[in-house]
């Protein structure tokens, strides 16, 4: 397969059918679940869902189903199948993700721009769900159209594309159960909820980390006392708060102090944070604004990118019982609640890593004081396996001149831990158009069209070479 042939139909594709139906989808204010309790009676999660399965029945192969696949109280999902090209040898099934829900809109969108206004400028296409991930299914599908116009072959290919990934993807357990016998045997996943830190290269994530999070809420008394009368007779809350927090982490280091939320990081995740960091010797301060003299948490980038990837962290998110500074009074109040937000290493199992959080929390509390666990989260993270021959060659294609990179990631994707375990023998390809400065999930969220059209025609290359695989 000829990759200028490749290149040229995906510069059309983009140019006359993907943008003037990705335009349209951004407009649509297709706010994941979490955030919109209405979103059912809004219908916008619907309509965008709608909208991408109009342009992939416009645009398919022959023979290929498009399906609207509902399960009771959760966001639709849209399912099509694409069959096998005739001279494709392998037999396995390629699954491609990606999610059609949108982050809130935020305030703080630059003047002429706006979370629901697709605005193009030069190679920018701005507006909510542009590169977060809203250009997933478009790509997906213009791959595999790019491998039958250039004379390659492809296997069956399936698109998976949730609308509920911004909300922690409920129901997709209950719909990959639904649909596993129409799913196949898949041997490929590619996901392109991703990316990197630059738009040089193609960005390959190995690692997602899990999360675990839960509100940790102190009471001293039952109802709340003037501090005078009570300050120096009963412990406050947030005393006892911070005790416990400091069973939690080394205040001083930010070290997770529960062995069950630690893993050892492998040999070969410490030695990609180190090429990282040679290649990018800042990456990680990049999207970040220090207050002048403030300082990281680490001075190594290397060390920076592991405690952002492997390392357990904790960070308090929320905070409940205390009034605004300007209202508050002299009061020892009755308690105080903290939301704990923890990222978990990849390899840690997020159940263990709750029960020893409400276990060290909730036992011997400090004074007698009543401390309890509610609205508990947790995840699994995801480590990748380590890619077959042909796909670490077909990453190499020539569509990008600089080599691919591999990364991890200190955020999740629950479809890849739920497709880990599903397909352990399958080979994982978790990219994306995401760059460092494309602004997703904040003001300004943009995409980079050429560096879009990399991306697809890489999974094309990728399709291509799976396809001649047993």
């Amino acid at each position: 397969m000829e990759i200028e042939q490749v290149r040229q139909h995906v510069k059309a594709a983009w140019a006359d059918r993907v943008l003037p139906s990705l335009a349209e989808f951004v407009a649509i204010p297709a706010v994941s679940p979490a955030y919109d309790a209405q979103w059912r009676e809004r219908g916008h999660l619907r309509r965008a869902v709608e909208h991408v399965r109009g342009w992939i029945e416009a645009n398919a192969p022959a023979g290929s189903t498009v399906e609207v696949v509902e399960l009771d109280g959760v966001p639709p999902l849209l399912f099509a199948e694409i069959p096998a090209t005739p001279g494709a040898s392998g037999d396995g099934t390629a699954l491609l993700y990606g999610h059609l829900d949108k982050q809130p809109p935020s305030d703080g969108w630059s003047e002429g721009l706006g979370p629901w206004q697709p605005v193009l400028r030069g190679d920018r296409l701005y507006g909510r769900g542009a590169v977060d991930d809203g250009y997933a299914p478009y790509a997906a599908l213009t791959a595999v159209t790019a491998v039958r116009a250039a004379g390659g072959e492809h296997c069956r290919v399936v698109l998976v594309l949730e609308a509920g990934e911004e909300s922690g993807s409920p129901g997709l357990p209950d719909y990959l159960s639904h649909l596993a016998d129409r799913l196949g045997r898949v041997s490929l996943v590619t996901c392109l909820d991703s990316g990197g830190g630059d738009f040089e290269r193609l960005w390959v994530t190995r690692s997602l980390r899990g999360i675990l999070q839960a509100t940790l809420t102190v009471a001293v008394l039952e109802e709340a006392v003037h501090s005078g009368i009570a300050s120096g007779v009963v412990p406050s809350s947030f005393r006892v708060l911070r005790l416990l927090l400091d069973r939690l982490e080394d205040p001083a280091t930010g070290r997770v102090l529960l062995p069950e939320l630690n893993a050892p990081i492998p040999p070969e995740r410490v030695a990609d944070a180190q090429r990282l960091a040679e290649l990018r010797p800042t990456s990680t301060l990049h999207p970040l604004s220090l207050v002048p003299g403030g300082r990281p948490a680490a001075d190594d980038e290397a060390e920076r990118i592991l405690n952002n990837t492997w390392r357990p962290t904790l960070s308090v998110t929320g905070a409940a019982g205390l009034p605004d500074v300007a209202e508050a009074g002299a009061v020892l109040r009755a308690s105080t609640s903290l939301r704990l937000s923890f990222r978990l290493p990849p390899t840690v199992d997020a159940a263990d890593a709750a029960a020893a959080l409400e276990r060290v929390t909730t036992t011997d509390v400090p004074f007698g004081a009543s401390a309890t666990i509610t609205d508990l989260m947790a995840q699994d993270g995801w480590c990748a396996p380590e890619p077959p021959g042909w796909l670490s060659n077909a990453l190499e294609s020539g569509v990008f001149e600089a080599p691919h990179q591999f990364l991890g990631l200190g955020g999740g994707i629950p479809f890849m831990q739920l497709l880990g375990r599903a397909y352990p023998d399958a080979a994982f390809l978790v990219t994306g158009a995401v760059g460092a400065e494309s602004n997703m999930h904040v003001p300004d969220e943009w995409l980079n069209i050429p560096f879009a059209r990399q991306v697809t025609e890489t999974v094309a290359h990728v399709l291509a070479a799976h396809a001649l695989q047993r």
